[in-house]
């Protein structure tokens, strides 16, 4: 079974900073894509930074110079640092794994996690 564990969310000033993580566990053999995706109230679900396995990593415009996507393939860990926060950062965090494969296993799956809240007060 794999599970998608997100940390480091909070409150935070605007102009302050925030550290997310995310943990998977399970029998992992690969992960290719991974993601950070936040979703505010009453709107949709919106990518923030995705990570390829080969660490080439893309952004939202809104968040481009401020947040940094990283990961550990051995550790199966991601993490963003948000600086330069903004109120409109607020939201819910979500990590996502794409086409995970697992020993023994030949097919691939998708995962999210629980999320985690980010509120940045102006």
């Amino acid at each position: 079974q794999v599970q998608l564990v997100e940390s480091g969310g909070g409150l935070a000033k605007a102009g302050g900073s925030l550290r997310l993580s995310c943990a998977v566990s399970g029998r992992i053999a690969r992960i290719e894509d991974m993601g950070w995706y936040r979703q505010a109230p009453g709107k949709q679900r919106e990518m923030v930074a995705t990570i390829t396995n080969l660490r080439v990593a893309d952004y939202a415009d809104s968040v481009k110079g401020r947040f940094a996507i990283s990961r550990d393939n051995a550790e199966n860990t991601m993490s963003l640092v948000m600086n330069s926060l903004k109120p409109e950062d607020t939201g819910v965090y979500y990590c996502h794994a794409v086409k995970v494969r697992m020993w023994a296993d030949p097919y691939e799956y998708d995962y999210w996690g629980q999320g985690t809240q980010v509120t940045v007060a102006s």
